[in-house]
């Protein structure tokens, strides 16, 4: 049996209270020992999917091929078909990082999966889908993933208060992040008062970086004046860092939390996505390095997870006692003319939107796949 070793600046991240998880999931990855490998050797204990990976997955290779060919004979449709193929990779990556899942208790090892992202406004179609692909899945450390919309957030209450654990993705701005918690713990206290055991509900907050970088960057550009052009590369690391702030308020200082511990309530972890640097000109590690604190998630590419591995330095906790700096970076944003509400409005439409052309390009490839099969049989 070969012996593996950690990589020293994972498993340094990891010692700082930052949970690896990978975002990225694919048959390949699982069938391969890719997943296992990464889970020996570079920190990882836990996975992230999204419809853009899931459509990256199903277009490439033919490792679905066999799958697509069996449900066309039985004569699944579009649907049916994306649902089986999808699940039955959560459910096998579930069951290797079983070990994960047990080793922490339940809060690491998990697998997201995302309700079709054409429900982001439906809160009810939500709250179905989302027991639908808990039931399906069967696994205890599945994370079904809603998206913090206005009609996801008592999504997110309902589906907690029937105690299946909630990935929230799709987080941008600080005050949707403080209405998430308090769909959260909401849906603790129903649980709770269903007599459900609200110890085995997880769930964590993905807050997206990169993307708010991207956005206020070109506005900072357009305005192009030198106060301007000095704040490009910060708001996303103060958006991130304040809504730490804010988690810290509510989970560790605030009473309603504190009244559910005795329960063995879990607090909803910060998570950093979108962690990939879409900017050439920034550090490959920067929302890596720099979003550093106990109790988070930081769900990376694999380039990014390859990046930090090589040269990544964790230099300890870098959020911690940010907030106060942070605040005057937005403040100075508001300054020189940036409407963070609408920067917050336009990265949510376009994220919403970007996973339903995803979603609509994955359908589309299943359709033509299933066309396939069927001439061929």
């Amino acid at each position: 049996m070969i012996s593996m070793t950690q990589n020293v600046n994972t498993e340094k991240l990891s010692a700082a209270g930052v949970s690896i998880w990978l975002d990225d999931l694919s048959r390949d990855r699982i069938q391969s020992g890719n997943l296992q490998n990464l889970i020996d050797t570079k920190s990882i204990v836990g996975v992230t999917t999204n419809p853009s990976i899931f459509q990256a997955a199903l277009s490439k290779g033919s490792a679905y091929d066999a799958q697509v060919r069996e449900l066309a004979e039985r004569g699944a449709d579009v649907d049916a078909t994306i649902t089986a193929v999808t699940t039955d990779d959560v459910r096998a990556a579930c069951d290797i990082l079983a070990p994960q899942f047990e080793a922490s208790n339940g809060v690491d090892g998990r697998v997201s999966i995302e309700v079709d992202p054409r429900l982001a406004h439906d809160t009810d179609a939500t709250v179905a889908q989302a027991i639908e692909l808990h039931k399906i899945v069967d696994r205890p450390n599945v994370l079904i993933k809603i998206p913090a919309t206005l009609a996801g957030i008592p999504a997110i209450a309902k589906v907690i208060g029937e105690g299946i654990s909630v990935n929230v993705t799709l987080i941008f701005s600080v005050e949707r992040y403080e209405a998430v918690m308090g769909a959260y713990l909401d849906g603790l206290d129903t649980a709770k008062a269903a007599g459900r055991d609200i110890s085995s509900i997880e769930s964590v907050a993905s807050f997206f970086v990169s993307r708010v970088d991207s956005e206020i960057d070109n506005r900072l550009t357009a305005i192009g004046t030198p106060e301007a052009l000095e704040l490009r590369g910060k708001a996303a690391l103060a958006n991130a860092r304040l809504a730490y702030n804010a988690y810290q308020q509510i989970f560790e200082v605030q009473p309603r939390f504190q009244a559910l511990l005795s329960d063995g309530a879990k607090a909803q972890r910060p998570l950093w996505a979108s962690t990939g640097v879409k900017n050439p000109d920034y550090p490959d590690t920067l929302y890596v390095t720099e979003l550093v604190a106990p109790n988070t998630v930081n769900t990376m590419p694999e380039k990014t997870l390859d990046a930090l591995a090589d040269h990544g330095e964790i230099t300890g906790d870098t959020i911690s006692g940010t907030a106060q700096d942070s605040q005057v970076v937005f403040d100075q944003l508001a300054a020189v003319g940036i409407d963070l509400a609408d920067v917050f409005k336009v990265l949510e439409t376009e994220g919403v939107d970007k996973f339903e052309v995803s979603w609509n390009e994955l359908l589309d490839a299943t359709a033509e796949q299933l066309r396939a099969a069927t001439q061929k049989s």
